[in-house]
């Protein structure tokens, strides 16, 4: 009798009940409005879900991401092997290869002006650094987190990783991931108060056709050109343009069906739920998460400001061509905010179709945030 007592009891105290703290139901609570937003409002659920399943299950049982150090058998837990591939910066890289197979670079093509919109909503990121600096942040912390204003999960993900901020990595990628998909909700408000009505109505000239010459040229020549001047942007900017020469050469439809399709939504389940698993009560509820939070929320807001702006200055040059919306969709959250952009046009005009203007900007934006992230490695030398 004492021995079946016993086993209760041993049974007992192993249930999570006498090892979960009020940070983890916490924790899972935030878990289960990610969920939520995933599943019921849509938000980028693609992500979203992953992430907010890793987060319960890193609540539930924490040692699901022991190291090999940490763990009693020598084995380490199995979501630690999956973050091992976003801390060497192998996931966010294989993201970019998929992500250049599925997009079209020919509204960029077309209009070439796109470029100077999608740097201009880099603007946030170099505020967010300095005030990161501010706020007690190392150098490269600063840089790290000041990446989130670019809206680009995978980016943010490889930069913390080489700049050896991997402390920061959890609350830096869930914030980043967090802005992409509440792209509809906070970009509008912004857009609507630095923009007149008779702005968001401007209609655009229909883009010129772009032949398949220029679209196979093209990423050749901006990994020639983006990789000699900034070397380290090479494992971005190359497997972004080299899924993109697999999608426009039409000569390894398989490949490129591979790295668009199967390689893709592999790598964001084992990316999304590696990310969501860094977020345990320990490492995240600390006053540094609130203050990424916010220089991340204060980045996305000022980039998307900073290519408005742009646009603004834009459409006086060209006396009426340019609709300022566009400028927000200079942020790297392909193509969530090119949608805003026609979304927020369209109030105004319904008959206004500014979506594909609009990726011009937002495609230039995945580029022009590699840039920055390169920028940041190369001053801190780390190759």
């Amino acid at each position: 009798m004492s021995y079946i007592i016993q086993t209760l009891g041993n049974l007992v105290r192993q249930t999570a009940f006498f090892n979960v703290t009020w940070g983890n139901y916490l924790m899972i609570v935030v878990a289960l409005i990610f969920m939520y937003l995933a599943i019921k409002k849509g938000y980028e659920p693609l992500l979203l879900l992953p992430i907010s399943f890793g987060m319960l299950l890193v609540n539930i049982y924490p040692d699901i991401m022991l190291t090999i150090e940490e763990s009693s058998n020598g084995v380490g837990g199995m979501l630690q092997y999956f973050y091992l591939l976003d801390k060497w910066s192998i996931l966010p890289s294989l993201i970019f290869l998929g992500v250049g197979a599925m997009t079209d670079f020919g509204p960029l093509i077309a209009n070439p002006k796109s470029f100077l919109l999608g740097a201009a909503a880099q603007f946030g990121i170099f505020v967010a650094y300095i005030l990161a600096i501010l706020m007690g942040f190392s150098d490269k912390a600063a840089a790290a987190i000041s990446i989130i204003g670019g809206a680009d999960g995978p980016t943010s993900i490889f930069l913390a990783g080489k700049l050896g901020q991997t402390k920061y990595l959890g609350p830096i990628a869930v914030a980043a991931y967090s802005y992409m998909s509440l792209v509809p909700i906070i970009q509008p408000p912004i857009m609507r108060l630095l923009t007149t009505k008779k702005e968001r109505a401007v209609k655009m000239e229909q883009l010129r056709p772009v032949s398949k010459l220029e679209k196979i040229l093209f990423p050749i020549i901006v990994t020639i050109v983006v990789c000699l001047i900034l070397p380290t942007t090479a494992p971005l900017v190359g497997m972004l343009m080299l899924g993109n020469l697999f999608k426009e050469s039409g000569v390894v439809k398989q490949l490129a069906e591979t790295a668009s399709n199967a390689l893709m939504y592999i790598v964001v389940i084992l990316l999304g739920i590696s990310v969501g698993a860094t977020t345990s009560a320990e490492a995240f509820l600390n006053a540094d998460t609130l203050k990424i939070v916010a220089l991340g929320l204060f980045a996305f807001a000022f980039g998307t400001a900073g290519g408005v702006i742009l646009g603004k200055i834009m459409c006086k040059v060209t006396h009426g061509k340019v609709n300022p919306l566009i400028g927000s969709a200079g942020v790297s959250a392909v193509p969530m905010a090119a949608r805003v952009s026609q979304k927020v046009g369209a109030e105004s005009d319904p008959t206004n179709f500014l979506l594909m203007h609009a990726m011009g900007p937002n495609v230039a934006g995945v580029i022009g945030t590699a840039v920055v992230a390169g920028t940041f490695m190369a001053m801190f030398g780390i190759s």
